[in-house]
C-alpha cells in the first residue's frame, strides 16, 4: 500500500514539474506580450500610423498618351500598386514559400512558432508576412543584442495582430511587397518588376515572380545580376516550396527548374 502511495506521489510530482516547465514560458511570453501592447517595452505606433505609414514614394512623370517618361525620387524609387495588379504567381510563390498558413492565422503562426522554437531555427523561421511587414514599417532591423532581439520580436507578434485588424490580407500582401527593397534601387515590386525584367508586375511569368520572391530573403545575397547561380538556387527552393504545397505539379517542377534565371 505504502509503495503503491510512494509511486503515486512520485507520478504526481512529474504531472506538476511538468506543468510549472509548460506554465513558466508561456506565462513569460503572455507577460511580453502585454508589456509591449502596453508600450512599457518601448513606443509603439499609434493607430493613425499603423493606419497611414510613411513611405518614401517616387513621382512618375507622363506623356499625353500615358506612357511613363521617367520618374524622380529622393530617397526610394517606390511605386505602390493594388492587390488586383499582382499576379496570382507571385501570390502563390509568396505564401508558399514565406507564410503558408497566411490566410488561416491572425498575424501570428503558433505552429510555426513552435516548430522555430523546438528546432531553435533549422528548420525554417516563424516570422509571418504580416510579422516581416511589421518589422520593415515600425521595428527596424534586428538587434544582435538577445535581450533587445526578443523585445524587438514581441513587438513584431503585437503590431502584426494590430495590423491585421485594421487591414485585409490582399492589402497585407499588397503592403508587404510594395514596401520591400529589392536592390538596384528597386524599391517595391513595381520597380523590382521594371528594374530586373523591364515588365509590369501583371506580367510576370512564374519563374520571374519566383526569383523575386526568392529575394525576400535576401535582396543583396540573392540577386539575379550579381549571383545568378546563387540566385538560381534560391529561386529553386521557390519552387520546391510551392510544389510542395500543391501550387505545381513534378512535371512543372522539373521543367522550371531548367529555365535561366534572367
Amino acid at each position: 500500500m505504502n509503495r503503491k502511495l510512494k509511486k503515486n506521489k512520485k507520478y504526481s510530482g512529474y504531472v506538476v514539474s511538468l506543468w510549472i516547465l509548460y506554465l513558466i514560458p508561456i506565462s513569460f511570453i503572455v507577460i511580453l506580450f502585454v508589456s509591449a501592447a502596453t508600450g512599457k517595452l518601448g513606443e509603439m505606433p499609434s493607430i493613425e500610423q499603423l493606419e497611414n505609414p510613411k513611405t518614401n514614394l517616387a513621382t512618375a512623370i507622363y506623356s499625353s498618351d500615358g506612357t511613363v517618361l521617367g520618374k524622380f525620387y529622393l530617397n526610394d524609387n517606390r511605386t505602390p500598386i493594388s492587390f488586383s495588379q499582382l499576379p496570382k504567381n507571385i501570390i502563390d510563390a509568396l505564401i508558399a514559400t514565406e507564410d503558408e498558413r497566411f490566410y488561416s492565422h491572425s498575424g501570428i503562426d503558433f505552429k510555426g512558432t513552435l516548430r522555430a522554437i523546438f528546432y531553435l531555427g533549422k528548420k525554417g523561421g516563424a516570422s509571418t508576412i504580416t510579422q516581416q511587414l511589421a518589422r520593415q514599417l515600425f521595428v527596424g532591423v534586428r538587434s544582435r543584442n538577445k535581450i533587445e532581439a526578443i523585445i524587438q520580436k514581441v513587438k513584431e507578434w503585437v503590431l502584426a495582430v494590430k495590423l491585421e485588424r485594421r487591414f485585409t490580407k490582399n492589402e497585407i500582401i499588397a503592403m508587404y511587397l510594395n514596401i520591400y527593397d529589392f536592390g538596384y534601387q528597386a524599391d517595391g515590386i513595381e520597380s523590382a518588376a521594371k528594374i530586373y525584367f523591364n515588365k509590369k508586375p501583371s506580367d510576370l511569368s512564374l519563374e520571374q515572380s519566383a526569383t523575386l520572391v526568392g529575394m525576400l530573403k535576401n535582396s543583396s545575397l540573392y540577386n539575379p545580376r550579381r549571383r545568378p547561380k546563387l540566385t538560381t538556387n534560391r529561386r529553386n527552393v521557390v519552387f520546391n516550396q510551392m510544389y510542395r504545397n500543391g501550387y505545381l505539379s513534378k512535371n512543372d517542377l522539373d521543367s522550371l527548374k531548367e529555365l535561366p534565371i534572367i
